[in-house]
């Protein structure tokens, strides 16, 4: 709390007097930065093309947050503030699973995804992927760019979904981000 308060130049009883202690303060942080996610992927649904150019503008949003992101926070929230870990988890199941079941349905109706796979298993997969992309113990900063890491990991994700015209649609969205 010391540290916060003389990061924003105020003293620590401005600090209390507007959350009750640390654990509600990670919490109220918590909330309001899954409100701006839920946001912000509400935009990415109604704005895509189609499911690959969803799923570029959502990767490509999720790198944003992760890239903010250190890792060990996470640990640290997990650890120290079950109550925020459990709406971080919450948000996961509500919000980020049923979107990426969308997009994996939307993507077999429009022809780009492949139609025998199972939404739902690999729905659950891509959300562990995210997941390892911020696990230190899998993937240390001093070993690993944590960015070629994703990168390489939504490659791989992408091209078990892909159809033929998917793969080509796909090629072009990734020269189109290139430039």
């Amino acid at each position: 709390m010391d540290d916060i308060a003389h990061h924003q130049g105020i003293s620590k009883k401005t600090i209390y007097e507007n959350f009750k202690d640390k654990n509600d303060l990670v919490v109220q942080v918590t909330l309001k930065f899954i409100e701006k996610w839920v946001k912000e992927y509400e935009e990415i649904k109604i704005n895509s093309i189609d499911a690959i150019d969803e799923l570029f503008l959502l990767t490509k949003l999720i790198r944003k947050h992760f890239a903010k992101l250190n890792p060990s926070l996470m640990f640290d929230v997990r650890k120290y503030h079950p109550q925020a870990w459990d709406m971080f988890l919450k948000y996961e199941e509500d919000i980020a699973y049923p979107s990426v079941v969308d997009n994996l349905k939307r993507g077999i109706e429009e022809g780009f995804f492949r139609p025998d796979i199972n939404v739902q298993i690999l729905a659950k997969i891509r959300l562990e992927q995210i997941h390892h992309t911020i696990d230190e113990d899998l993937f240390p900063k001093d070993q690993f760019d944590l960015m070629e890491v994703r990168l390489q990991i939504f490659d791989h994700f992408v091209h078990g979904l892909l159809s033929k015209s998917g793969l080509f649609l796909f090629n072009n969205y990734q020269k189109r981000n290139d430039e």
